[in-house]
């Protein structure tokens, strides 16, 4: 290990923090393989991915970096966010036509979701019969699934017929 990385803080103990380890060696191995290295401000955007929770913009990304007192560009955000989607461990989910959306999928279950074409409105819900079908069609392929994201574009119903927000499968 240089002595570049020993500065870099890898948190420990807390239930996000324990898949940091992880991720950061997913990372850490595919910025090697392009002959980049994983910096501290790399590693603080990883890290201020993994504590959140679902989708974010890169904007709030970037204020809750400044927040927490890290300096660090709009660039960099931009630019490690393309990263870390290169290397699958995070997704893009266009939610609307103005704004991207971003969600840490690596070790995580899948989320898919419907999405409002009149409002925004998102509702996520999980399907056993879409990972069985992923499943199965990655092993006719000979291929590993690692994970998936479902999204279907559709008109809500009227606001006083909606009632459910997130939905669970069952």
């Amino acid at each position: 290990m240089t002595s570049s990385e020993n500065h870099l803080s890898e948190p420990s103990e807390s239930p996000q923090l324990r898949a940091f380890a992880p991720l950061c060696s997913v990372f850490r191995r595919f910025l090697k393989s392009r002959d980049l290295k994983y910096t501290q401000e790399r590693a603080d955007v990883l890290d201020a991915i993994i504590t959140r929770d679902g989708a974010f913009e890169a904007e709030e990304l970037l204020f809750d970096l400044r927040k927490r007192g890290h300096d660090v560009s709009k660039a960099t955000i931009y630019r490690t966010i393309r990263l870390l989607l290169d290397a699958g461990i995070i997704t893009q989910s266009l939610f609307d036509a103005k704004q991207s959306h971003y969600e840490l999928i690596y070790g995580r279950e899948p989320r898919d979701c419907m999405v409002c074409m009149k409002t925004g409105r998102r509702v996520e819900f999980s399907s056993p019969e879409l990972v069985a079908l992923r499943d199965r069609i990655c092993r006719e392929l000979g291929w590993q699934a690692i994970g998936h994201r479902f999204q279907i574009f559709a008109v809500s119903p009227a606001p006083h017929e909606q009632s459910i927000d997130h939905a669970d499968g069952a």
